[in-house]
């Protein structure tokens, strides 16, 4: 697909564009309203196949809980296995600006079936929650205090941890708006044992030295927006000796990782990156997940 595509795509989702204006917009670039439709389902995201673990497969328990937050309460959904240790890791999972949806809910599963505790949380919880309308959820988006979401996820965090079946060490995972959300919950909570952000933006420089988790990011290599932070964000992680380790997909694009997100998906980036964070949070949560490198 023309690369102008993608990138407007990732402008509607992100600035954000009002729909018409994307729609006005992609039909230039399609060369009219006709094509502008018929390419719309190859972009937008669609969770009637967001299952590579299935919701009722016999090898993982679900359920929806509240949490106590400090802004009142979030619901999470909870993926746990079977079959295992009485006591594991457990693995937050951020969504994007979308809110939480069917394609986190199969990420909660797949982290069970890795051998976590894999919650889902609902960051727009606070407004009651994610609709099923993306446009109504991105608006909603802009109503999020940062502050308030990353004070959320730090109680999640704690809450995790001190379930009777943790092991006491938790990791985040998280996606696009969701990876920027790791990023920051490393600097606040130090209680992570490891984060993952999936190109995620990049927390303030001077709050990188805060950081105690092991961290692993993956980036699209075709993904301007986000990437531009990338060197600032290196710069600092190396003064501060955090423990992390950086991974570039090239030829990837923004939400690489998501298999419900059409041509933006990439199967090979998404599946290696995917082995690449179940082989860390393995380590990071199974011993001391907040080691530093010696000096």
């Amino acid at each position: 697909m023309d690369p102008r595509i993608i990138a407007l795509y990732d402008e509607y989702t992100h600035a954000p564009l009002p729909r018409r204006t994307f729609l006005e917009r992609l039909a230039a670039l399609a060369g009219g309203s006709a094509a502008a439709m018929a390419m719309l389902p190859l972009l937008e995201n669609n969770y009637a196949i967001a299952a590579i673990v299935e919701p009722a497969d016999a090898r993982v328990a679900t359920e929806r809980v509240r949490v106590k937050v400090p802004s009142g309460e979030m619901t999470v959904y909870v993926a746990t296995p079977r079959t295992g240790p009485a006591k594991r890791g457990g693995v937050i999972a951020i969504h994007e600006n979308r809110g939480l949806n069917a394609h986190l809910e199969d990420i909660a599963r797949r982290l069970a079936v890795a051998g976590f505790t894999g919650v889902a949380v609902d960051m727009l919880s606070p407004q009651g929650g994610t609709p099923a309308d993306e446009d109504k959820a991105r608006e909603m988006f802009g109503k999020v205090d940062p502050t308030v979401a990353v004070a959320d996820l730090v109680a999640v965090v704690d809450w995790l941890a001190a379930r009777p079946d943790a092991n006491a060490k938790v990791g985040a995972v998280g996606f696009c708006w969701g990876g920027g959300m790791v990023n920051l919950l490393a600097t606040a909570s130090p209680k992570l044992a490891a984060g993952v952000p999936f190109y995620g933006a990049a927390p303030p420089s001077t709050d990188v030295a805060k950081i105690r988790a092991r961290m692993l990011m993956h980036y699209a290599g075709n993904d301007p927006r986000i990437n531009a932070g990338i060197p600032g964000y290196e710069t600092a992680l190396k003064a501060a000796r955090v423990d992390y380790r950086m991974h570039t997909y090239e030829g990837a694009e923004h939400a690489f990782n998501n298999d419900t997100a059409g041509v933006r998906y990439n199967e090979a980036a998404a599946k290696l990156a995917w082995s690449r964070t179940v082989e860390f949070l393995q380590s990071a949560l199974a011993g001391d997940g907040r080691r530093r490198p010696e000096a």
